[in-house]
């Protein structure tokens, strides 16, 4: 609890992110630490003038236990990178520093989570627009998928309706505090999101949804999914540039064809020309990601028991790096058919990837 309390503070200072973050956990071992450090201490750490400048001036007007009781009061939730509820697909951004140290919360997240999709387009949708993200999101949710957007007036409604109106999990990502309702009109929808799923923001509390705060909501949106689909867009819509953070992260981008005479469709025309997936329904985003049997996969993890110490012992042994079988065996003091049979249910729940003939990474 303490040293949550230091995270939530350290996000309330102006100019602190994933870069600043990692160099004073690498510094000082804890935000605790670094919080209650001297100013040339933190100086040291490769902070600059304006960020110790701001540090300096939080750290005289808040009380980070204050900040943790309010967030608390408000039913907001805080989940940073050392929390295991962190989302696991934004966590894997981490080392090209596109993953925020703490997102605000309000709902929950699941572990079918893990397979998300973000379908964004236009504000300024057209009817066949809405359609569209209709049809497409409603069907993708009821194939397991949790929807991700947006939370913005036009395609990204559509979206998040489509999946609540199927009984679906769906998941909003705001560019402004969780005290702030964006745009307003939404505020109902918000409710029901929050009972179907969550509502996060890596923005503190108090902050407005600025024109500069898009660009950061986007990398979240697109950093929570395994692709990102546009449904309809202008050649200037924002969701072109979700697309963009999308291809930065190593996700595939989908597109919806349109009307080549349409403004609205400009910019998903264009994405298909520079070589996204054309989407002439759900099944070609399925089969595309190789999530057509998605259903009786999450059917089967579900079923699974819960992580034995074996289990929770070889994943600890893993990382990117590639492990034959025997390695793993050795580091574990484990013989080679347990920790054979380990890794089979540990790659069922989607926890490690085979990457060769009995080589191993976590995933």
């Amino acid at each position: 609890m303490s040293e949550r309390q230091y995270w939530v503070s350290f996000s309330l200072v102006k100019g602190i992110g994933p870069v600043r973050v990692r160099q004073l956990l690498d510094t000082f071992g804890s935000l605790k630490e670094a919080w209650h450090a001297s100013e040339r201490a933190i100086r040291e750490a490769g902070i600059d003038r304006r960020t110790l400048e701001s540090l300096t001036a939080t750290r005289r007007e808040i009380d980070p236990a204050a900040e943790l009781a309010r967030l608390d009061k408000l039913g907001i939730a805080v989940l940073t990178w050392d929390d295991e509820e962190y989302p696991s697909l934004l966590a894997q951004l981490r080392p090209i520093d596109q993953a925020p140290p703490l997102i605000y919360l309000r709902g929950s997240l699941a572990q079918t989570d893990e397979w998300a999709i973000a379908v964004v387009g236009t504000r300024s949708a057209t009817a066949y627009g809405r359609q569209v993200a209709y049809r497409v999101s409603g069907e993708l949710a009821l194939n397991g998928l949790t929807i991700v957007s947006g939370l913005a007036l036009g395609i990204d409604a559509e979206a998040h309706l489509a999946a609540l109106e199927n009984r679906q999990r769906t998941i909003a990502v705001l560019p402004c505090g969780l005290d702030t309702i964006y745009p307003p009109e939404h505020r109902n929808l918000v409710a029901r999101i929050i009972q179907q799923g969550a509502v996060i923001s890596p923005f503190p509390l108090g902050t407005k949804p600025l024109r500069t705060n898009f660009n950061a909501r986007n990398r979240v949106l697109s950093g929570l999914a395994r692709a990102v689909a546009v449904v309809e867009a202008s050649d200037k819509s924002g969701a072109l540039i979700t697309a963009g953070y999308a291809l930065d992260q190593g996700r595939p981008v989908f597109a919806v064809p349109g009307n080549i005479t349409a403004r609205s469709s400009a910019g998903t025309n264009r994405l298909i020309q520079d070589g996204a997936h054309p989407v002439l329904s759900a099944q070609d985003i399925l089969e595309g990601l190789a999530l057509d049997h998605l259903p009786q996969h999450i059917n089967a993890v579900n079923a699974l028991p819960p992580m034995s110490a074996v289990e929770q012992a070889i994943l600890e042994s893993l990382s990117a790096e590639p492990q034959h079988i025997d390695e793993l065996s050795s580091h574990c003091s484990l013989p080679v058919a347990t920790v054979s049979s380990s890794l089979v249910i540990l790659e069922l729940k989607g926890l490690v990837r085979q990457v060769g003939h009995m080589i191993y990474v976590r995933a």
